[in-house]
């Protein structure tokens, strides 16, 4: 079992647990905000009868939960894109970092053996 990083396997399923505890407690925490604002628009239509008010209730709550849906795929396709983003933004700033501290080197080695010739000739 191996979680990607090296990491303990335990602390991985932990994780992933907890995350799907989370999601779950979202998805009810949406669907009783949907039943709460179904029943409040309901209310406010007192002339429905008992079966239009749960066939109004009923649509409320499953268009209500298809926004939320539709809202969170597109925060997730979003997420996607911005860490690809960052990523190639990382790869190339750390491409830029790598080749100063290489030039850098460089040029502290040929001062280095320039010093050192001219210590060397002024030692003859």
């Amino acid at each position: 079992m191996s979680t990607g990083r090296g990491g303990d396997p335990r602390a991985c399923d932990a994780s992933a647990l907890a995350a799907e505890a989370e999601g779950y407690l979202m998805a009810r925490a949406h669907l009783d905000d949907a039943h709460r604002e179904a029943r409040a628009l309901c209310a406010a239509l007192p002339w429905l009868t008992t079966a239009q008010a749960e066939d109004l209730s009923r649509h409320y709550v499953e268009q209500r939960i298809a926004l939320a849906r539709r809202l969170l795929q597109d925060t997730i396709r979003r997420a996607g894109e911005l860490r690809q983003e960052y990523e190639a933004r990382y790869r190339a700033l750390r491409r830029t970092l790598l080749r100063r501290h290489a030039a850098c080197a460089s040029v502290m080695v040929a001062c280095a053996a320039g010093v050192g010739a001219a210590v060397s000739a002024l030692g003859r």
